[in-house]
């Protein structure tokens, strides 16, 4: 199955002073290698958890998560993060950017992790893709720009190293319908070009409507099979 997915049987539950909350409970996930899968579903209903536990952020109490060979819910938590910098690119919905350096420099942070500054040939293709995304350059800081903007600076530093994982929750919330579409476009073309297996949280679907399969999730259980949504007239 290559980079494709399994989950089983997973169940996350955050604990509160006032009590537990169970906020996933889904039997059953697969993805198959290169499939671009999306996620829909009320807000609060465990979207963004789910897109979380699949990318070992989060660890569920019960279940197993395997990606390819690796089940990472068997992983230590630096291995999961080891593992989650090698195989996953991910969107965030609140951006994540650090304030005080450029669009490129967000883009290019995680490579120069174990170095001074990132290889030319990244810097290239990270000034690329911030073009094609409407932000040729990249010298302004981020700070200074709107949240538009930094969903798409956001984008571009999850394709940088063209992961086998992209990850992205709600990657349009923020775009107008022109820009919405560029950025769609962008993940799409770029995750089939690498045959990266996509994995979209979303409301927008005018984006929905393009993937291959739309699961909908209801407090924190996804239905018992994906739901086709009507095309556009």
């Amino acid at each position: 199955m290559g980079n494709g997915l399994r989950l089983w049987n997973v169940v996350l539950t955050y604990r509160q002073a006032a009590g537990s909350q169970t906020v996933l409970d889904v039997d059953e996930l697969t993805v198959a290698r290169g499939a671009a899968v999306g996620i829909t579903g009320p807000s609060g209903s465990g979207k963004s958890s789910l897109l979380y536990v699949l990318a070992g952020v989060e660890r569920p109490q019960n279940g197993s998560v395997t990606w390819g060979e690796t089940e990472i819910t068997r992983l230590p938590e630096a291995e999961r993060d080891r593992w989650r910098r090698q195989h996953v690119g991910m969107v965030f919905q609140d951006f994540h950017l650090l304030p005080g350096m450029t669009a490129l420099q967000n883009v290019l942070l995680a490579a120069t992790f174990d170095r001074l500054a990132a290889p030319a040939p990244l810097k290239d293709r990270g000034r690329s893709l911030l073009a094609q995304v409407g932000l040729r350059g990249g010298g302004q800081r981020v700070e200074t720009l709107s949240r538009g903007e930094m969903q798409r600076v956001a984008v571009a530093r999850a394709l940088l190293f063209a992961p086998p994982i992209v990850l992205a929750d709600e990657p349009t919330a923020s775009l107008d319908a022109a820009h919405g579409g560029v950025v769609g476009d962008l993940l799409l073309a770029l995750c089939r070009e690498a045959g990266s297996t996509l994995v979209v949280v979303s409301h927008d679907r005018l984006l929905l409507q393009r993937l291959e399969v739309v699961h909908t999730l209801t407090n924190g259980r996804l239905a018992s099979s994906p739901q086709p949504l009507p095309q556009p007239c």
